[in-house]
């Protein structure tokens, strides 16, 4: 009988640390929608941009955002009975921007509508989910919060933003050629 052996992870050599640098930096090469997520606060729109949502369930229905501990926003929206949740379109990269600085109005200049019961969603985006908090999971430098879905609505006409290797991208039709 042959016992084939394989090196044991106390064996190998040590790999360097991996520094967040590099992590953003392979994590940014798959491709992520960019959403809002917001809610009414005080009667004004308060929100932040997320591009780190993924559909998660569909009974329930359930959708995810991941959220940096560092943020100050999230504080202010974490508890709100509703939060909206805007899958923003290829046109609306300056209003992403907008949701992601630090400071200043970020609604500014932005179109917007709340729900009575207080999510905020922005128009003209690709889709829109009126959500509340089922749970927070606490993942390293960030919560992955898990969404309850209410009510939701697309157009697809309006193709989504996209944020790829640092930056924003739009998708292309696929074209078939004709043969």
């Amino acid at each position: 009988m042959s016992i084939s052996r394989t090196p044991c992870l106390e064996q190998r050599p040590e790999r360097p640390s991996l520094r967040p640098a590099d992590l953003r930096k392979v994590f940014g090469t798959f491709p992520t929608g960019v959403t809002a997520v917001a809610a009414l606060v005080d009667g004004r729109p308060v929100g932040l941009a997320a591009s780190s949502f993924t559909s998660v369930s569909l009974d329930p229905p359930l959708i995810s955002v991941c959220v940096a501990h560092s943020s100050t926003t999230w504080p202010v929206l974490r508890d709100r009975a509703r939060l909206g949740v805007s899958v923003l379109g290829a046109h609306q990269e300056r209003a992403c921007r907008r949701l992601a600085a630090r400071d200043g109005d970020r609604f500014a200049g932005l179109d917007w509508r709340a729900t009575p019961d207080g999510a905020v969603l922005v128009d003209d985006a690709s889709a829109w989910f009126d959500c509340t908090v089922e749970r927070h999971v606490e993942a390293g430098d960030h919560d992955i919060v898990l969404l309850r879905i209410h009510e939701l609505d697309a157009d697809h006409r309006v193709p989504p933003l996209v944020f790829h290797a640092g930056g924003f991208r739009r998708l292309e039709e696929n074209v078939r050629e004709s043969l």
